[in-house]
């Protein structure tokens, strides 16, 4: 989480309870308007796919797994 997302955690855990509500609503239709589908990533979330990606990690649906010995490594 970064450093911006905690401040604003604190902040958001010093308000009254109303206050609290009235503050996630409002933080959740920015997020809304900024991505109503929930299909953009962060620059952080960008990282851990591009690291994923360059994993070498192999979707289960490419592999023949009744002819196993074919893999090498």
């Amino acid at each position: 989480m970064s450093n911006v997302a905690m401040d604003a955690a604190r902040l958001l855990d010093m308000l009254p309870e109303s206050d609290k509500q009235f503050a996630y609503e409002f933080i959740k239709k920015l997020v809304l308007a900024w991505d109503p589908d929930y299909t953009k990533v962060t620059s952080e979330e960008a990282k851990h796919i591009a690291a994923a990606e360059n994993s070498g990690f192999v979707d289960d649906a490419d592999i023949d797994w009744d002819n196993l010995s074919s893999i090498t490594q």
